[in-house]
């Protein structure tokens, strides 16, 4: 009597039931996500727009997911602090990072050098929200549309500046495809903040800046900055008298910070996935998406793979912009 099949199968059995154990284990442990504290990353300062995006979102996706949802502030390096903790961090799913255009998209063209990957090291969820550019002017200022502001900088080359909240933030670069688009040499003034750049131009220093609702609210309804043409393919519902530069005849003149979710690379999909739906469902509650759209934010809440095909595009046009123009940041 050969026994040898029956002493495979008496072996083979356990083994089997095992991995069945290991694998019902894994499911549950990821259907069960999250478990514990999802520790949110803002790379930065507490009070801006990004923080607020996360603080609104988090707050609801606090109730939702039953955990808390802890918004930790780490500013610097250009969002590469943050960036690059998060990437650090265990690919479990409950350390995500709020990342806008310049982490995940101008700092690997800007920068010789960074501490961290965005296609390697980070993962994407979910775009959050959009921050459409607005080109503004001080009260001052002549000009009283940009047709004429863009006629005005064409005729005095080099003797127009303007502000930013920093170089290579998605402000500085919408000006920048605003030149190369209109054909113009102006001046760019770098500032620490949107808030001490618009001080300035509000008190006449400087010509004009590209900045977001959300930064520029204030001083837009208080009459100290005034609005001539909005960077989005449609007009904007808190300036819906402001027309588009693309009803200017740029049409290519089309800018936003984008601010996602990401997290570390490695991350389970299914994580990614349940992490994504109660995101999108966050974004989506119609208490938060007012919020944010009173703030001056366009929600979006989309899949992982939709925000990752907007992002390579985003890389592609960004990228060639930069090196045209070789801007480098150490």
């Amino acid at each position: 009597m050969n026994l040898r099949p029956k002493l495979m199968l008496s072996l083979a059995l356990p083994l089997a039931l095992s991995l069945l154990s290991l694998i019902a284990t894994s499911a549950s442990a990821q259907a069960a996500y999250p478990s514990k504290p999802i520790r949110w990353i803002v790379p930065y300062p507490a009070g801006g727009g990004s923080d607020f995006l996360a603080r609104t979102i988090g707050q609801a996706l606090t109730v939702q997911a039953g955990q808390p949802v802890l918004i930790d502030n780490k500013p610097g390096g250009n969002t590469a602090i943050g960036a690059s903790e998060t990437a650090r961090a265990l690919a479990d799913g409950y350390t995500v990072l709020n990342a806008d255009n310049g982490t995940m998209v101008f700092n690997p063209a800007l920068y010789k050098s960074l501490s961290y990957s965005p296609t390697r090291d980070l993962t994407p969820v979910s775009l959050l929200g959009r921050f459409p550019m607005i080109l503004v002017v001080g009260p001052a200022s002549k000009v009283t549309d940009a047709k004429a502001f863009i006629a005005d900088a064409k005729a005095r080359p080099g003797q127009v500046s303007y502000a930013s909240p920093g170089a290579g933030s998605p402000h500085h670069l919408a000006m920048e495809l605003l030149k190369v688009e209109s054909k113009l040499f102006m001046v760019h003034v770098p500032y620490r903040g949107a808030a001490a750049a618009l001080s300035d131009l509000a008190g006449g220093q400087l010509a004009a800046m590209m900045v977001d609702y959300a930064s520029a609210a204030g001083f837009i309804k208080g009459g100290k900055v005034r609005p001539l043409a909005v960077a989005n393919p449609s007009r904007l519902p808190q300036l819906p008298d402001v027309p588009t530069f693309s009803e200017l005849g740029l049409p290519n003149v089309t800018a936003s910070a984008l601010v996602g979710l990401v997290t570390t690379a490695g991350t389970p999909p299914a994580v990614i996935n349940e992490l994504n739906r109660q995101v999108v469902a966050a974004v989506r509650d119609p208490a938060v998406n007012k919020r944010l759209t009173d703030f001056g934010i366009e929600p979006v809440g989309n899949t992982p793979a939709q925000f990752s095909e907007l992002l390579r595009s985003e890389t592609e046009r960004w990228h060639k912009l930069i090196r045209d123009l070789k801007i480098t940041l150490e």
